[in-house]
C-alpha cells in the first residue's frame, strides 16, 4: 500500500471560489493487480472549464476534483503499459492513480517537454486550432479578435491567426499581459480590458472591422465585438469565462445581437472532441510551428498539490499567463 493525497470539494462555491472550499485527503492506493497500472502524477492541469462543474452538480462533493493529469507508470501488470511510460489521464487531482488502463493515453514526447502535451500539443492547443480554423473557418489575411488572448487557448488561437497573415487584436487584463501579446506573440493590437471602455477601445483597434471573433469570455466582450463584425463574420464560441463564477454561469447582458441579422453573422459553440478525426493534422501543424520557433507559450506553475485550489482561483483573478499547471513533488 502507498499513501496518496488528492483534492476534494468540500462546499459548492457561490461566486469566486475560496481555498477553504477544498480539502486535501490522504488515501491508500494498492499495488496493481492483473491488468492494472499505477501512475505517479507529475503535473495537474488547471482549466477555466473546471469552475462551472463545482457549482452545477457535475462535480461531487467529498470526491476527488475532476481534471487532467500527466505522470509516469511506476508499476504495471498491463500488457499495453510498462514502467517508465509517460501517460495522460483525466482521473483528477491526485498524486497516485491506479488504473485499468482504459483512461490512460501513452505519450511519445517526440523531443518536446512533456508539459507541452497539457497545452500547446494537448487539449488547449487542439481547442484553439479546431476552433479558429474549423469552426471559425479562418481565411488568410482576415481581421481577427481574440478575447482572453493571454490564456492557454487564446494565445494559441491568436498565434495561428498571425501565422495565417491576419491582423490580430487580443484582449487581456493587465499591462504586462498586453506587452507579452504584442512583443512576444506579435499581435497587432493588445487591449487591456480593465482600462477605458472596451467597446471604444475595440472600435479604435479594428478600423476595418472583424471577420472572426474567437470568444473565450462572453458578456461585455461579446457585446463589444458584435457591432464591429464584418458581413458574414464568424464567432466561434469557445468559453464564457466572465460568467463561470455566476450562479448558473449566467452571462451579463448582450445588447447588440441585432448585428447578427444585418451583418449575417454566424455564431457557433464548439467543444474539442468535435475535431477528433483531425488530431493527427493538428499535431503535425503544431509540432512544425514549435520546431520553427513560430509558436510561443508560457506556463504559470504552482508547486505542490496543496496549491491546487489557489491555482484554480488564480485563473479568475488574473494570475496566469498561458497555461496554468500544478507541479507535484
Amino acid at each position: 500500500m502507498a499513501i496518496s493525497r488528492e483534492v476534494h470539494l468540500l462546499a459548492r462555491p457561490d461566486g469566486l471560489p475560496s481555498s477553504d472550499q477544498f480539502h486535501i485527503v490522504e488515501t491508500e492506493v494498492g499495488d496493481p493487480g492483473d491488468g492494472e497500472v499505477l501512475v505517479k502524477n507529475s503535473w495537474m492541469s488547471v482549466d477555466p472549464a473546471m469552475r462551472p462543474r463545482l457549482s452545477n452538480g457535475q462535480q461531487s462533493q467529498h470526491q476527488v476534483i475532476s481534471g487532467g493529469a500527466l505522470g509516469t507508470v511506476i508499476a504495471s501488470r498491463h500488457e499495453s503499459f510498462k514502467e517508465g511510460d509517460i501517460v495522460q489521464h483525466g482521473a483528477g487531482w491526485r498524486e497516485l492513480h491506479l488504473s485499468d488502463g482504459g483512461d490512460l493515453e501513452a505519450l511519445d514526447p517526440a523531443g518536446f517537454p512533456e508539459t507541452l502535451y497539457m497545452h500547446v500539443l494537448g487539449t488547449t492547443g487542439f481547442t484553439a486550432w479546431g476552433g479558429i480554423l474549423i469552426t471559425g473557418r479562418l481565411q488568410d489575411g482576415e481581421n481577427v479578435f481574440v478575447s482572453a488572448a493571454a490564456g492557454a487557448v487564446g494565445s494559441v488561437a491568436a498565434q495561428i491567426a498571425k501565422l495565417k497573415g491576419c491582423y490580430v487584436i487580443g484582449s487581456a487584463g493587465s499591462a504586462a499581459k498586453c506587452a507579452w501579446l504584442q512583443d512576444t506573440l506579435g499581435l497587432d493590437v493588445a487591449i487591456n480590458y480593465r482600462e477605458g471602455v472596451l467597446r471604444k477601445s475595440l472600435k479604435a483597434a479594428a478600423p476595418n472591422g472583424i471577420d472572426v471573433y474567437f470568444d473565450n469570455v462572453g458578456g461585455e466582450h461579446l457585446d463589444a465585438a458584435l457591432p464591429r463584425m464584418n458581413v458574414f463574420g464568424r464567432i466561434p464560441i469557445c468559453g464564457m469565462i466572465s460568467a463561470y463564477n455566476n450562479f448558473g454561469a449566467i452571462s451579463s447582458g448582450v445588447t447588440t445581437l441585432s448585428n447578427m441579422v444585418y451583418q449575417r453573422i454566424t455564431m457557433q459553440g464548439f467543444v474539442v472532441w468535435d475535431f477528433n478525426d483531425r488530431k493527427a493534422e493538428f499535431l503535425d501543424d503544431m509540432r512544425a510551428w514549435l520546431r520553427a520557433g513560430q509558436m510561443h507559450y508560457e506556463e504559470t506553475v504552482y508547486d505542490g498539490i496543496e496549491s491546487a485550489a489557489d491555482a484554480l482561483i488564480g485563473l479568475f483573478t488574473g494570475q496566469n499567463t498561458g497555461k496554468m499547471l500544478v507541479k507535484l513533488s
